[in-house]
């Protein structure tokens, strides 16, 4: 706890602890530019864009200079940009350093007696005090938020904010005046964090530990307790988000983001008197999550980019050192076992053998801003308040090497196998929540300091290029019929380790693969075994440079997906099996592909970064291998071989189930079956079993809820087609559908203003040739977007979604596809609609015809709707339907909310102008 007490003990620590005197005087070092001129606080909230903050000219990222609020630097092209648009971009990272360097002069207040520090501190909170009401909660992307566009970014500033008020007053360096600036900022940061709910989100993680610090604040028993011990409050985080096996369900990058805010939340929770560490089974869950990312961590000290992640981060970023400091001075409180050793060899290895670090901008750490090559190797002494305050005066000297072994972490259902210097992995497991990736049995390798095989994960959320992430076809794994996987699970049926043999099984629906890691080489089995005929298609994403060694040539080939150019098809000489042989930093990899199809290239995007390439190798295009089959039961059997020197292996051959790998010191067998993998070396037998039940998802429901009633309602069939000029004429009204209630209603920042400012009535006819649509939406002012304004280049929804106008949801066949549109009058009264499909529906707007007027009350839509399916319509029939109003207001730049036929469902946030199919309603076709 920080209190008065135990801060006069730990200077007496720092005054006899090399490290963390060297620490304090970083810090002094770090601290004097902000006594000589308090730093810009920006006038304005913070915005999200796809042009802020971005290099016009090669897309870089413009550097954060917090000493720099109206000129920005492209580290790339070194130009230097003005602009609003980069200065509310630079205003999210100055309003997160400006709270940290708070709490920064705070500690050095606090722990150097440094009179000048603390009353900088003090002026920071009192300025933001002055301001913080006048920031408008609009327009925002994901929460309610003042500051910036994100209810998590607005946690990430409080808990700063109120760790510089804590350590002011616990060195009575805190007065009235502060205090009462504290107050009424922490009152209003409760009300918009509290409000908003994120369940299970790596984000709630940070709202959790912003509520339990203004809990601490007010000494507020009952926030304290939601914050904590709630069904969604941090220990329901630690021991439901982070799985037995200690990973996050959202993979590596969101687990190091989400345990900061752990770890941050578990010092308020002691601050209010809840220590987690004195309860085993949270101090054994938060042992297993700081060990995690070391257990799955590249043999370069790198995190894999397993789902949402950013690609190639080093695990020795200072901030995720911090992480370890911090857990490893946690454990030390309690115990001298198993698990602080590991965590101390952990982060003693990453001083000692990590490669020079690329600093990295992170929200929750802007110690290092403006980012300066950090030193070589890092150091614990060069880290942030944090680490002053907790740290333990020094590491152990006998801390053994980390040593990682293959494992399979089982909540993740991601199998490891290391031998030597080589990892290989398959990912099974559940698809990680929103930042997961259809990439189930997506295998990665990284041998002889090469990352052959990688997961590229994703680059920016608001670039194009994020749909291409997010794709099956962008990772190393097998999908059907030229689609993405859709949603689901896979397992791993298999893991076993015999010396330097290792394999894993897993299985997604119809599809299935085996990998082994051997010796000298790997063999992976990818197989389609299903009822049906399919169209199998295994991506190989292969890291370094080359091409085909067998004899042939490449001609025109196809592969359908808007971000692979340069489509080829290889032609082979002969029936032999096809060998790929890739460079990269001096090293050979070669493939021998065994299979019955076609092998495809194309160039697709590669490493996550702007568009035109940087010089370190992200956002270039880069080739990529497909092979392609068809059938109801297809098999792509694949050896790979990392050189050292001449190559072991000689050729593949696959006779059944037996795969035979010709090396130089004979005919290697492998043996497939149901219960394991057999290998036959001479006379030498390794036989690999290690199956497995089916797995427990780590995150479960909270509770087994019923589905939703659907909604019902009733189209008529006319006899001729109605007027469609924004009249009723022609239409048979009997049947009218209602939004008009608060449960339909998704809002954004205010609560349903009400029937009589927002409601809408549609009635639904029909005959043989279309469907026709009515919607009368009441609505005092009508903002309609034109359809030449400028685009708005907020992010990847259409614009057209921040306007009054309508999103219509169809699915006539019972087990068909949706097809969706996003309708917005256009023009002058009595008009035509501009009409888009709506999300990943294949039903252009062609099919959508007709015409909107105002009216007393707001303004009216009827619409004729034709899909290809309709002519199949009949009396009787049952479809799938759907209608959302979305409400735009004078003044925003994003929509207030929007009204839903079949229930509102909570907030309009990240909808864009998608529905889930599940929620769609059912119109009973009436004669």
């Amino acid at each position: 706890m920080v209190t008065a007490e135990r801060l006069a003990a730990r200077k007496a620590e720092i005054a006899g602890s090399r490290d963390l005197t060297a620490l304090r005087a970083h810090l002094e070092r770090r601290a004097a530019p902000l006594l000589e001129a308090l730093p810009a606080i920006p006038e304005h909230k913070a915005l999200l864009s796809t042009d802020g903050g971005v290099c016009p000219a090669d897309g870089a990222a413009l550097v954060f200079d917090p000493w720099s609020p109206g000129s920005h630097r492209c580290p790339h092209c070194r130009e230097t940009y003005t602009g609003e648009r980069h200065d509310r971009h630079w205003a999210r990272y100055q309003h997160l350093w400006l709270a940290e360097r708070a709490a920064h002069l705070a500690a050095l207040g606090a722990l150097a007696d440094h009179g000048p520090a603390a009353a900088r501190a003090g002026e920071i909170l009192r300025a933001y005090a002055a301001r913080y009401l006048r920031y408008p909660n609009r327009d925002n992307v994901l929460g309610p938020s003042r500051l910036f566009f994100s209810t998590y970014l607005e946690s990430l500033w409080i808990c700063n904010i109120l760790a510089a008020a804590v350590l002011l007053r616990e060195s009575g360096n805190l007065d009235e005046a502060t205090t009462r600036a504290v107050n009424q900022v922490a009152d209003e940061a409760a009300n918009l964090i509290g409000e908003f709910d994120e369940w299970f989100s790596n984000r709630q993680t940070w709202n959790n530990a912003a509520l339990a610090a203004i809990a601490y604040w007010f000494e507020d028993e009952d926030l304290a307790s939601r914050a904590i011990e709630s069904p969604t409050g941090l220990l329901a985080h630690l021991m439901r988000g982070f799985g037995p096996d200690g990973m996050w369900y959202e993979g590596e990058n969101y687990h190091l983001f989400a345990l900061r805010g752990l770890l941050t939340g578990v010092a308020w929770a002691a601050q209010a008197g809840i220590d987690v560490f004195a309860e085993a089974a949270l101090a054994e869950r938060v042992r297993a999550a700081l060990l995690a990312p070391a257990r799955s961590a590249l043999p370069d000290f790198t995190f894999p980019a397993r789902k949402d992640s950013r690609f190639g981060v080093s695990l020795a970023q200072p901030m995720y050192l911090e992480l370890w400091e911090i857990g490893l001075a946690n454990l030390g409180m309690r115990e001298a076992g198993g698990g602080r050793r590991d965590v101390a060899s952990w982060l003693t290895t990453l001083y000692r053998q990590a490669a020079p670090v690329i600093p990295e901008l992170f929200e929750s750490y802007l110690h290092d801003a403006p980012i300066e090559p950090l030193p070589s190797p890092v150091s614990r002494t060069s880290l942030s308040w944090w680490a002053l305050l907790f740290m333990e005066p020094q590491l152990p000297s006998d801390a053994a090497a980390w040593a990682p072994a293959s494992i399979l972490l089982d909540a993740q259902g991601l199998a490891i196998l290391r031998t030597r210097d080589r990892y290989v992995s398959l990912e099974c497991g559940p698809s990680g929540g929103g930042h997961g990736h259809p990439d189930r049995l997506h295998v990665t390798l990284h041998a002889d300091g090469v990352h052959w095989l990688p997961d590229l994960g994703t680059g920016s959320y608001v670039a194009h290029d994020l749909f291409w992430y997010r794709s099956t076809l962008a990772h190393n794994a097998p999908r059907l019929d030229g689609s993405s996987q859709p949603p689901g699970d896979a397992h791993c049926l298999a893991f076993d380790v015999r010396g330097d043999w290792a394999w894993a099984r897993g299985r997604y629906g119809e599809l299935g693969r085996a990998v082994l890691s051997g010796p000298a080489y790997l063999v992976d089995v990818t197989e389609l075994s299903g009822k049906e005929a399919h169209l199998i298609e295994l991506p190989w994403h292969f890291g370094g440079a080359g091409d085909v060694v067998t004899a042939g040539r490449w001609i025109d080939g196809e592969l359908t997906d808007e971000f692979a150019k340069a489509v080829q098809q290889f032609v082979p000489d002969g029936d032999a099996p096809l060998v790929l042989e890739l460079t990269a930093d001096g090293r050979r990899l070669r493939a021998h592909f065994v299979f019955s199809g076609e092998l495809l290239r194309a160039t697709g995007p590669g490493k996550p970064g702007n568009p035109t390439g940087l010089p370190d190798g992200r956002g270039k295009r880069e080739t990529f291998y497909l092979l392609r089959a068809r059938g109801r039961a297809a098999r792509f059997v694949t050896v790979l071989e990392p050189l050292a020197g001449p190559p072991a292996v000689r050729s593949v051959r696959v006779r059944g189930d037996v795969v035979e790998v010709e090396t130089a010191r004979g005919i290697e067998r492998h043996a497939i079956g149901a219960e394991g993998w057999e290998v036959q070396v001479g006379a030498e037998r390794v036989r690999l079993s290690g199956t497995r039940p089916p797995p427990v998802p780590a995150l479960q429901p909270l509770l087994e809820l019923d589905r939703p009633t659907l909604a019902t309602g009733t189209a008529l069939r006319v006899d001729r087609p109605p007027a469609l000029d924004g009249t009723l004429d022609g239409l048979d009204t009997a049947e009218p559908l209602r939004l008009d209630l608060e449960d339909q209603y998704r809002r954004s920042e205010e609560p349903y203003p009400g029937s009589e400012e927002f409601s809408a009535t549609a009635w639904v006819n029909w005959d043989d040739e279309a469907l026709y649509l009515a919607v009368d939406v009441t609505k005092p002012e009508l903002c309609f977007r034109p359809g030449h304004a400028p685009p708005l280049r907020l992010d990847n929804e259409p614009d057209d979604i921040h306007s009054d106008g309508v999103q219509v949801y169809l699915r006539v066949a019972e087990e068909g596809a949706v097809a969706g549109w996003l309708i917005v009058p256009e023009g002058s009264d009595a008009d035509g609609l501009r009409v888009r499909r709506a999300g990943a529906t294949a039903d252009g707007p062609e099919m959508v015809r007709g015409a909107w007027r105002r009216t007393n009350a707001g303004y009216r839509i009827t619409a004729a709707i034709a899909p290809p399916e309709w002519s199949r319509s009949h009396v009787g029939g049952r479809i799938g339907f759907d209608l959302i109003v979305n409400e735009m207001l004078p003044g925003r730049v994003r929509r207030a909310g929007q009204l839903v036929w079949s229930g509102g469902d909570g907030w309009v946030w990240l909808r864009g102008d998608r529905q889930d199919p599940e929620r769609l309603g059912v119109l009973e076709l009436v004669g």
